[in-house]
């Protein structure tokens, strides 16, 4: 059975959750006369996890007749703004920053994903 990305993050997540957090660093010496003290073993902080701040880019495919009518919306949106345009990247961030502040609104895009499916 193949692996979707998900399950793949989630194990690289699970597997460095698992990973210790500091590493011993020893230099060895072939011999130690009596008088020479042993090497200090040295430790290396813990790597800080990485955070994304970058944005990430999303891609849609959109119908011939979808596209024209989102594109008149921004147009009509934008002359009732008082702005020269609404981008099209403004119109998808409010609405999944909406979609999931709102659990009602959530509920509702289930049901027609749901029903899209055959």
């Amino acid at each position: 059975m193949a692996a979707t990305a998900a399950d793949r993050i989630k194990a690289n997540a699970e597997r460095l959750r698992k990973a210790p957090t500091q590493q011993t660093v020893t230099s060895e010496a072939p011999e130690q006369s009596p008088q020479e003290t042993p090497p200090q073993s040295t430790l290396r902080p813990p790597a800080a996890p990485v955070v994304r701040q970058k944005t990430v880019r999303r891609t849609v495919d959109l119908s011939p007749t979808a596209h024209r009518g989102l594109d008149n919306w921004q147009r009509d949106t934008a002359d009732r703004l008082g702005l020269a345009r609404v981008t099209g990247q403004e119109v998808l961030t409010a609405l999944v920053d909406r979609l999931l502040a709102d659990s009602d609104l959530a509920e509702q895009i289930v049901h027609v994903i749901a029903a899209q499916r055959p």
